[in-house]
């Protein structure tokens, strides 16, 4: 055994950072499979903000003969919008959860969901709205 591997064998396997200690306060260290599985949905969600940003600027870009310039700004937009506080909340959440794996408590209800349904909808709302007005003429 090298001098390296002593040294590791004998740290303490539950210190941490003092970043980490301040906020994973308390608890004890869960099972790592619920700690990768909650990074992996954490992920998940920043490629769910990563493809809405995309979405974005795509819209702003690509689309300049499709829509007019309010509709085209307000569908970018808001595509930027929900991919912020996608990427903000998943943050938030994965923190939230990690939090409650280790003092063994309910996990929280992800404010994610809804958010994401709402601003889906509404941009959905508006496409509609554009394309059904668009034949109308």
């Amino acid at each position: 055994m090298t001098a390296q591997q002593k040294d590791l064998s004998n740290a303490d396997p539950c210190r941490r950072g003092r970043l980490s200690s301040r906020l994973l306060v308390g608890g004890s260290e869960p099972d790592p499979r619920f700690t990768l599985a909650n990074e992996r949905t954490f992920l998940a969600w920043i490629r769910t903000a990563l493809a809405l940003l995309a979405g974005g600027i795509a819209v702003e870009t690509f689309t300049l003969d499709v829509f007019t310039p309010e509709v085209r700004k307000t569908l970018s937009v808001s595509l930027l919008l929900m991919a912020m506080l996608i990427s903000g909340s998943a943050c938030v959440r994965w923190l939230n959860i990690e939090r409650a794996l280790r003092n063994k408590v309910a996990l929280p209800l992800p404010l994610l969901v809804p958010l994401l349904s709402i601003g889906g909808a509404l941009v959905t709302l508006v496409l509609i709205g554009v394309f059904l007005l668009r034949q109308a003429q």
